[in-house]
């Protein structure tokens, strides 16, 4: 049963205690003193305008004059000291701090580190799969040291189950998690009429990543995305309509799960760091892309921080795409309600107060 507030208990000190529109209470947050409440904040420091968005009708409900210029000077400081850019525009930046999410009017002052976010799930996997090699090698010395002492394992059978088990076992996770295949689908050699249904993990070696504009003579694609070959094991082809080409989304899923299933045990964080400088000297996660990828590439030939760099450039561009999508939603909703944040500020507020507010916001007062 959802507790909702009445209209008297709505707004009170330190922020709104509930949504304006829907009425349902904000979330507590325990980053942010001087506004506990909201899990989505929204801020204009040059306006002295701050916003609680609503989790359930996405709303935004502006914070009273009084109870701001604290909130915003100590969002600034968050956001500068912990903030993690999701993605910016020209107009609005979407961050997040600590387990807060932050829409910051204004373009983020701090870069992208590519690392964070998908470079510490490589981390994590990479804990993972220690926890699991402590959990096959425990599972292999059980079987082994009950079997002898039954009687029913001789020497050479001992060493065969502690030689084989536990890469036994962690070849059935990775399955469980990934199955066999990275695409299943129906296409056809033009060369030879092969038909092509599924590109398997066990052949990840060969398959081939070339630029996307690849076979158009001086086409340059700047979005740095790519397409995945796969020689036909018939006739041999690999270009010119021969072999599996696979272009697009269907593309980009199909290599993430290549990489996901090929890096299986992580990496550490030095390796992801190192990686991470990759994308930092080639300038975004596109054009790291771009440079690795320039003639085609084969996964079996890439090194592993050059291998590991391109995992986390993928998922980097494809989640920066959707996340300029959102980016492009909140940007017209933040236009909408700073109309009328003004109206509000500007008509219901006294104006030395609005002033006052202003300029000690801003850095002037």
């Amino acid at each position: 049963m959802t507790t909702r507030t009445s209209p008297d208990d709505a707004v009170g000190g330190s922020g709104p205690r509930c949504c304006l529109v829907c009425n349902l209470p904000f979330p507590g947050n325990d980053v942010l003193e001087h506004l506990p409440r909201g899990r989505r904040i929204a801020f204009d420091a040059g306006r002295g305008r701050l916003w609680v968005v609503c989790g359930s009708c996405r709303r935004w409900s502006l914070v009273p004059m009084e109870d701001r210029w604290e909130a915003i000077e100590e969002l600034e400081k968050a956001v500068r000291d912990r903030g993690k850019v999701l993605s910016t525009t020209d107009t609005i930046a979407l961050l997040t701090v600590d387990d807060i999410e932050v829409v910051q009017v204004g373009r983020a002052s701090r870069t992208e580190e590519a690392w964070w976010r998908y470079g510490r799930e490589l981390v994590q996997r990479r804990n993972s799969y220690g926890k699991l090699t402590t959990v096959a090698g425990a599972a292999t010395a059980a079987v082994v040291v009950g079997g002898w002492a039954a009687g029913g394992v001789s020497m050479i059978g001992a060493w065969w189950l502690w030689s084989q088990a536990p890469d036994g076992i962690k070849r059935g996770a990775r399955w469980l998690r990934f199955g066999s295949s990275a695409w299943r689908g129906v296409r056809t050699c033009t060369r030879c009429g092969h038909e092509f249904r599924t590109v398997a993990y066990a052949e990840r070696q060969s398959v081939v990543l070339l630029p996307s504009a690849a076979g158009a003579p001086g086409a340059q694609d700047p979005s740095g995305r790519f397409d995945v070959a796969l020689r036909c094991p018939r006739c041999g082809a690999l270009d010119d309509g021969g072999g599996l080409r696979l272009e697009g989304r269907e593309a980009e899923r199909t290599i993430q799960r290549v990489l996901a299933y090929h890096h299986f045990a992580g990496a550490s964080e030095n390796r992801v760091r190192s990686a991470s400088r990759l994308i930092e000297e080639a300038g975004s996660p596109d054009d790291l892309t771009r440079i690795l990828l320039r003639d085609g590439r084969r996964v079996g030939d890439l090194q592993r921080t050059g291998a590991i760099a391109l995992e986390i450039a993928a998922h980097e561009s494809s989640e920066q795409r959707l996340l300029e999508m959102q980016l492009a939603e909140l940007e017209a909703v933040w236009r909408r309600e700073e109309e009328l944040a003004g109206i509000i500020d500007g008509e219901l507020t006294e104006v030395p107060l609005l002033e006052g507010l202003r300029r000690r916001v801003v850095g002037r007062g």
